[in-house]
């Protein structure tokens, strides 16, 4: 047997105790979220709901990127493209995202100068190459993205780049937790807090949301035996009636997270107030470019507004994000809104709930 089939036996049986062990612990209905596009997708193809007792139902919330980023922001992005002599770089995922009236693969297929990148250092690169072009880069993402954001605004102003910005619609996941427990309608039991975001914050930053509420919650890893791990723990939590913030993915997260790359954020970027797709307005939940760097702030440089936007009618994404429904519950999934002719950002997203309902679920 080689050594990587050996630890893919012993990820399985321990697989299989976990589930063993969930299904003797769990006796009463649980609602568990995953605040983690990447839980989503990892928890639909693996099956790990199958496996489950019916007693857990496990939720998918505002843990994907591009879906939480409001509709006035993705009208904001299309507005910049139609902007003489400006390139926007974007990651992959935004292209396809509906506006109230375009996107941003509808203005490239006009004529308009928008490109794909897979960093920012490649949209640093572009605006080097291009000293005639202002070149933007689309700043969408959680702590997990936004320090390599911030990395390039302060490169920028290192090479004194006078043609490179940044439009900032960067989101922080502590404030969003906040944001769930205030909405009437959602019922959460436990969180499955996201790994990668929690690499840089550490787990301590959750600690002021798990005193207020006391609710149980912990960090996961990826992998299917990481989920399950997370879910033997929560549910151990809420039997026992002994709710606690908890890491389950010590060989990646610590107390404290990623220093370098919190300083270089504190650096660049400060919290304000954002809108949320599906939640709204949350305060201090988002990060603007400080005044320190305004210069290579887009928002400043185009002059541009957020217009008042309102979401696709009859998508029902907000509402998933918050797990108030699941994506069969909303009357366009797989009739009207599909992976090649999408409504809504759920659809679009590789991390989106209703993109892997669609992909791994026959509901």
């Amino acid at each position: 047997m080689t050594i990587k089939h050996s630890e893919e036996y012993r990820d399985a049986e321990l697989s299989r105790r976990l589930v063993e062990k969930i299904r003797q612990t769990s006796r009463r209905p649980i609602r568990l979220m995953e605040v983690c596009g990447t839980h989503t997708v990892s928890i639909f193809r693996s099956g790990i709901r199958s496996v489950l007792p019916q007693t857990i139902a496990l939720l998918s919330g505002p843990g994907c990127p591009v879906c939480v980023t409001d509709q006035a922001e993705i009208d904001a992005f299309v507005a910049l493209a139609r902007q003489p002599g400006v390139t926007v770089a974007t990651f992959g995922d935004l292209m396809r995202v509906p506006g109230s009236a375009s996107s941003l693969q509808r203005e490239k297929a006009e004529g308009r100068d928008v490109r794909i990148v897979y960093s920012t250092v490649d949209a640093l690169a572009i605006a080097q190459k291009d000293p005639g072009r202002q070149v933007v880069f689309l700043g969408v993402g959680f702590e997990t993205t936004a320090p390599t954001v911030a990395a390039a605004v302060a490169a920028a102003a290192g090479l004194k780049l006078a043609n490179f910005s940044v439009i900032s619609a960067h989101k922080l996941v502590p404030p969003a937790l906040e944001a769930l427990m205030a909405i009437e309608a959602v019922r959460v039991d436990g969180f499955i807090l996201p790994g990668h975001v929690s690499v840089i914050i550490g787990l301590d930053a959750y600690r002021p949301f798990f005193e207020r509420h006391r609710l149980p919650c912990v960090v996961a890893g990826f992998e299917p035996t990481d989920i399950l791990q997370a879910v033997d723990m929560l549910v151990g939590q809420i039997e026992a009636d002994r709710p606690a913030l908890e890491n389950a993915y010590p060989r990646a997260v610590s107390a404290d997270g990623n220093a370098k790359a919190r300083k270089v954020l504190a650096e660049v970027f400060e919290p304000a107030d954002a809108c949320w797709r599906g939640i709204g307005r949350i305060p201090a939940s988002g990060l603007r470019i400080r005044a320190a760097y305004a210069a290579f702030d887009a928002e400043r440089r185009f002059g541009l507004t957020l217009p008042e936007a309102k979401p696709p009618k009859g998508c029902a994404c907000g509402e998933i994000l918050t797990g108030k429904k699941t994506p069969p519950e909303c009357a366009l999934f797989r009739k009207v809104c599909t992976p090649l002719d999408p409504v809504g950002p759920c659809m679009v997203s590789s991390e989106g709930t209703c993109a892997a309902y669609y992909k791994y679920s026959d509901a």
